[in-house]
């Protein structure tokens, strides 16, 4: 069947490009923005628009392509009269690294991007530009600037120890989405990305999700935002509540959280600075002979050590114990052991295209000492703020002397 639509949408092509271009057509290819006569041209904004909706990015998307595509072109004309641009290998290990940070390899990647309608040509434009104006910064700009020893403990002065920690009440659905299944699970997280009440949202959640929480609605406790990986931090904090997040992409699933309400504690609580936890793989995935599996092994088990003793006969693989900073765990194994308190369980993911069950159980949340703190990581973090007030300026400055012109 995909190769007969493929073949159809072929000939389509083919008696499209016979054809005089459409009026619609014609406007989606035209120039929208030009700047010193470079357009921007309505097919760049709209694939601009698909990818941020696939980076769950908030806001008015339309708005935010335009500012964000005009910025490139002021960029791009800036490194390209310095003769600067990043070799085809450079390019690969940095989209590599790029889908790397969702955990997953880059063809699995722009696949995933193709579900949202994002051409690989738009991701790798996008990539190459800000990797390109960042070296040409560092390399302009990096002897203008130093970061002290005392800079850096200002900075933790200003951090650490104190203030307030913020907690965040969500509702959750997990949808499951195997790659035979994909396509339709996106249309239908796409939806739900739509609802605004709460009540709908609960109901959805009972009929559809796969997650322990469907039988509340999908509904969770109060929990620490730092819990969670700063990504997916940072987008829930910019919910308003009955806001849902875009459909996050995990494996062999689709998440959607529903803000339902923020609030800050008086007591600022540490950030965890590493996550233990545990993962037996079970066989089944969620059909009742791996649900069941799962509650057997609930019934024998209190702690993480206690997972020994029923992986003492099976093979060595199916039991694996880590201990990884936040930023290195799976986006979503991150997200479950976000919800657990130590030696909770989720049964939530799967892996093997579903057939194999996560029983996932939380060990322990290691927190920084005071000495333990990275100085060196602050010492980055101020180097990389500094060089972006002098990339701010730069970029004023090729915007003032520029001609755009915005339809």
């Amino acid at each position: 069947m995909r190769s007969l639509t493929r073949m159809i949408s072929a000939l389509a092509l083919g008696a499209t490009l016979a054809l005089p271009m459409t009026a619609a057509a014609q406007g989606l290819f035209s120039a929208q923005i030009t700047v010193n006569g470079t357009a921007i041209t309505g097919y760049e904004i709209e694939q601009r628009k698909l990818l941020l909706q696939a980076f769950n990015t908030p806001g008015d998307l339309d708005k935010v392509a335009r500012e964000q595509l005009l910025d490139e072109a002021l960029k791009e004309q800036i490194f390209s009269r310095a003769g600067l641009q990043i070799t085809a290998e450079s390019l690969e290990a940095e989209l590599t690294a790029f889908a790397g940070r969702a955990e997953l390899d880059l063809e699995r990647f722009v696949e995933m991007l193709s579900q949202f309608g994002v051409d690989r040509d738009t991701f790798v434009t996008f990539v190459r530009r800000n990797v390109t104006w960042r070296d040409y910064i560092r390399s302009r700009y990096s002897d203008r600037v130093s970061v002290t020893d005392a800079d850096v403990d200002a900075a933790l002065s200003t951090s650490g120890g104190t203030g307030a920690s913020i907690q965040v009440l969500l509702s959750e659905i997990i949808l499951p989405a195997p790659p035979e299944f994909a396509e339709a699970a996106m249309e239908e997280a796409q939806n739900i990305a739509q609802i605004k009440s709460f009540d709908v949202f609960s109901s959805a959640a009972e009929q559809l999700s796969a997650a322990q929480s469907r039988g509340d609605g999908g509904r969770l406790s109060w929990t620490a935002i730092d819990n969670y990986p700063p990504a997916i931090g940072a987008l829930l904090l910019e919910l308003e509540p009955g806001d849902v997040t875009a459909p996050i992409p995990i494996e062999n699933g689709i998440v959607l959280f529903q803000m339902r309400g923020v609030r800050e504690v008086t007591e600022k609580l540490p950030t965890p600075v590493s996550l233990e936890y545990a993962a037996l793989y079970l066989a089944g995935g969620k059909t009742e002979e791996g649900l069941r599996a799962a509650a057997d092994v609930t019934a024998r088990v209190d702690t993480c050590d206690d997972l020994y003793t029923v992986a003492r006969d099976l093979a060595p693989e199916q039991l694996e114990r880590s201990t990884l900073a936040l930023s290195e765990i799976p986006q979503d194994v991150a997200i479950e052991l976000a919800k657990l308190d130590v030696n909770e369980v989720s049964t939530n993911l799967t892996r093997a295209d579903g057939k194999t069950l996560v029983y996932l159980m939380l060990c322990n949340r290691n927190f920084a000492a005071p000495e333990e703190i990275d100085r060196e990581a602050v010492r980055a973090e101020l180097l990389s703020q500094r060089l972006s007030g002098y990339a701010d300026g730069l970029l004023e400055n090729e915007r003032a002397s520029s001609t755009i012109v915005e339809r």
